[in-house]
């Protein structure tokens, strides 16, 4: 059966090596995680753009929107 290795176990197995080996696991581990956000990275962004399409947004959609926000300020509780 597999065991699972928690993060607290690794770093508590860490923090016994000697400065020497631990500057060794950082040179390991390390081009890794690089690998790892490299991978995570290149996935492409999806477009914003022709989000908004086909929606119609008037000036008073927005005043309304705003008289909504700002109606209750300045609030006497604060």
């Amino acid at each position: 059966m597999e065991q699972v290795v928690t993060l607290e176990d690794v770093l508590n197995m860490a923090m016994q090596l000697s400065a020497l080996d631990k500057v060794r696991l950082v040179e390991r581990i390390a081009p890794e995680i690089e690998r790892d956000l490299q991978a995570v990275q290149a996935t492409p962004r999806e477009s914003l753009r022709g989000l908004w399409q086909g929606l119609d947004i008037t000036d008073e959609d927005i005043a309304e929107v705003r008289h909504e926000m700002w109606s209750d300020l300045p609030r006497s509780d604060i």
